[in-house]
This record gives C-alpha cells, sequence and structure tokens, in this order.
C-alpha cells in the first residue's frame, strides 16, 4: 500500500514537471508557432471558433474540442502566409526546442515529444531551401504537409496543456484565455470581471 502511494506521488512529480517545461515551450515558441501557423490555414473560421476558450469551459468542453481535432482535417497552403517569418521564428528558437529534448523527463511524454521531432522536422525542410522564393507547386504543396503536421501535433499539445491550466493554474488560464493565438477579438487587459 506504502509503495503504491509513493509510486502514485512520484507520477504526479513527474507530471507536474513535465507540465512545467510544456509551459515554459507555450510561453516561449509555441503560442507565437500556433499564430504563424495559423496564417497557413485555407478555412479558419470553424478551428478558430472551436477553440476559443473562455473561463467557462469544463472538461466536457475540452474533450469535444479534442474530438473535433481528431476528426477534423486542417488543409494548409504554404503560399498564404510568410514562409520567411516562418523560418526566421523557428531559427531563432531553434537552440531553445534543443534544450528541452535535453530534458530526460520528456522521454516520458511521447505526444510532446512527437510535436518537437515535427516543428524540427519543419526547421530543417525551410533551412535546407537557398530560397523560399518561386518554389515549384509540388514544392510548397510539401511545405503544406510539413507545416499541417507540426501545426496538428501543436494544437492537440496546446488544448492539453490549456485543459491543464484550467484545472490546477485558473489564473494561469485566465492570461492564456486573454492572449489566445486563435482568438483574434482576445484582449489582455480585464475589461469582464468573469476572467
Amino acid at each position: 500500500m506504502i509503495e503504491r502511494v509513493l509510486k502514485e506521488r512520484e507520477r504526479e512529480a513527474l507530471r507536474q514537471k513535465l507540465n512545467m517545461v510544456i509551459g515554459v515551450f507555450f510561453s516561449e515558441v509555441g503560442t507565437m508557432l500556433i499564430t504563424d501557423c495559423s496564417s497557413f490555414v485555407r478555412e479558419p473560421g470553424e478551428l478558430s471558433q472551436r477553440l476559443r476558450f473562455s473561463p467557462q469551459w469544463t472538461d466536457k468542453d475540452f474533450t469535444q474540442v479534442k474530438d473535433f481535432l481528431d476528426g477534423h482535417e486542417i488543409r494548409m497552403d504554404s503560399s498564404r502566409g510568410d514562409l520567411l517569418a516562418l523560418k526566421s521564428f523557428l531559427l531563432e528558437k531553434k537552440d531553445f526546442m534543443l534544450r528541452l529534448l535535453e530534458n530526460p523527463n520528456l522521454l516520458e511524454h511521447d505526444e510532446f515529444t512527437d510535436l518537437l521531432w515535427a516543428v524540427f522536422h519543419l526547421i530543417e525542410e525551410l533551412e535546407a531551401r537557398r530560397s523560399l522564393n518561386a518554389l515549384p507547386i509540388a514544392d510548397m504543396e510539401h511545405l503544406s504537409g510539413d507545416i499541417k503536421r507540426a501545426y496538428n501535433h501543436l494544437l492537440r499539445e496546446w488544448v492539453v496543456y490549456m485543459q491543464h491550466l484550467m484545472r490546477d493554474y485558473p489564473y494561469l488560464f485566465s492570461l492564456a484565455v486573454r492572449t489566445n493565438p486563435m482568438n483574434p477579438e482576445a484582449r489582455v487587459e480585464i475589461a469582464d470581471q468573469s476572467l
């Protein structure tokens, strides 16, 4: 019995450490990357609507949005956004993300590790091209697929992280709602007492 309790405490401590690392990722890279990648989405309307978290959200709302993401195909077009700006941002954050991979706790979180690998692959694809201007259509489609892969992982992990904030850190959740990159009306300043 004591051993079971100790193992549960150990698991909880590891979960908290992982969530801290994931939180740092979203503060430093993830939230801005959501903004940058969103500019490549062909039909952002419903996706943007579904990801407008509010202080009134419950676990049921998060389950529904996870189900939506699992069943919704996000269509990307690499010619819609600014590939050069995306490349520049990712290269600026590459060392930070490499340091995240050095964290042994991440080995316990396959989904987040998959997210980092998808982002690193996107960085390599963008970095490998001498120029991002006048690329052939087939190459643009290939880049669209790479952006889509990273974005899909990013959104799924973001939703899980937001649910964690709602449950365990409501003050951080409040700030995340007010700075939501998927909500063009989001404002950090508090105008409503419910936030």
